[in-house]
């Protein structure tokens, strides 16, 4: 009756389905069956502003709002290139898997020196080769690309740079930079980092 409930889903390349009632070969481990869903290969994450803000707060050391988080899902490369083979220049990016990444701002702020009121929005990318064009949506709950027409709230043109990393998964972290903050976007040997003042 429970699953007779739940919403049907579009499989997706981004998820692995089981078979509940497939019957398991002796002598093998069980894969972990999830009969409520399908299990998706690239997880949500979640990335705040102060580091560790819930965590802060269970302890007692914050009682305000945190200033920003980021909620996206993390693909991994598995055995491909981050260029050509996930991502391509000059094409819009959803910043990971799945729903398009959302960037929560508890109080205005100055992201690359614009100002951005609280709120929630969706954030996207167009990389080039030098540079990566973030762009910030006010349209939200939205899957992959589909950013709608009039909707872009303001654009950030940030430098990206090759370092000596190898990251298997796409990651999106908030750390201290001279007093601010930056929003670290990290895949392969790719780094680009979003500047925020509070």
């Amino acid at each position: 009756m429970l699953l007779a409930c739940q919403p049907q889903k579009k499989p997706t390349t981004d998820t692995i389905s089981v078979d509940p009632v497939a019957p398991i070969a002796s002598g093998t481990t069980s894969p972990a069956i999830n009969p409520y869903a399908p299990v998706d290969i690239s997880p949500m994450d979640m990335s705040y502003w102060p580091v560790d803000y819930p965590k802060l707060r269970l302890t007692g050391d914050r009682i305000t709002l945190p200033l920003a988080r980021v909620i996206y899902s993390r693909p991994h490369l598995q055995g491909r290139r981050l260029f050509p083979d996930i991502i391509q220049y000059e094409q819009g990016w959803r910043l990971g898997a799945n729903e398009a990444t959302e960037l929560q701002i508890f109080k205005d702020v100055l992201i690359e020196n614009q100002s951005i009121k609280a709120g929630r929005y969706t954030l996207y990318c167009i990389p080039h080769p030098d540079t990566w064009t973030f762009v910030l949506n006010n349209t939200t709950d939205v899957w992959g690309v589909q950013q709608e027409l009039g909707t872009t709230l303001a654009r950030f043109e940030v430098p990206v740079i090759k370092t000596a990393l190898a990251l298997e998964y796409f990651t999106m972290v908030f750390a201290e930079k001279e007093e601010k903050a930056e929003l670290i976007v990290a895949w392969e040997n790719w780094e680009a980092r979003i500047r925020f003042k509070f």
